[in-house]
């Protein structure tokens, strides 16, 4: 029969059995072994596979925290941190702090307006005597503009006398040098005279 041994198969994994025979006839018997065997090995398979799935979970999940989950290094830090600055340190900010504050209030009651006092002793003091400076200097820059006018208040009489000099000196030449024509001319009249005369005394000589 070409189904008996599957059907022998199911009849097994049911819990019964049934002998099959070249007669066919025969009653069915219960075979309890052969159950508890097959659900035994199908429970270790299912306990296998159940196992490592979990070993393989479990192995991803500390991949994944070492490689994504970051707050142990965080807590880390954050620990490091903490001790270093509030274990270590202690008060000695505040320290820093109350020291920076008795300072500032040193400096606003006593060396500011001490300071503030001497600068207008000081710069009082100073702007006399930059009030005095800048007198003496109007001063000397008002005779200094003083003696410059009169210089050249002296300069332009001393040209314009200079031009009156040479207008004179020009008038004087120019009136020299017509008496000086006049004489020449004077002369060159005597000279042509003289010179006839003494033409006229050769013509005279000349007859002889």
């Amino acid at each position: 029969m070409a189904g008996g041994p599957r059907l022998a198969q199911a009849q097994r994994v049911s819990g019964w059995a049934e002998p099959v025979g070249m007669s066919g006839g025969g009653t069915e018997t219960p075979v309890g072994s052969e159950v508890a065997a097959a659900v035994g090995s199908k429970k270790r398979d299912s306990l296998g596979t159940a196992g490592s799935a979990h070993l393989i979970i479990k192995d991803l999940g500390e991949i994944h925290s070492r490689l994504l989950d970051h707050r142990p290094v965080i807590q880390g830090e954050t620990r490091y941190f903490v001790k270093e600055f509030e274990e270590k340190r202690g008060l000695r900010e505040m320290r820093v702090l109350e020291n920076l504050k008795n300072v500032i209030h040193e400096t606003n009651e006593h060396t500011l307006p001490k300071c503030r006092e001497t600068m207008q002793d000081n710069l009082e003091q100073v702007l006399q005597r930059l009030q005095a400076a800048n007198d003496s200097i109007c001063k000397l820059q008002q005779k200094e503009q003083e003696r410059t006018k009169i210089c050249n208040d002296h300069l332009v009489a001393n040209k314009r006398q200079h031009v009156l000099q040479w207008e004179e000196f020009m008038r004087e030449q120019l009136q020299k040098r017509a008496e000086v024509d006049e004489e020449h001319g004077k002369a060159m009249e005597r000279l042509k005279e003289q010179y006839a005369e003494m033409e006229k005394d050769l013509a005279r000589f000349s007859t002889f």
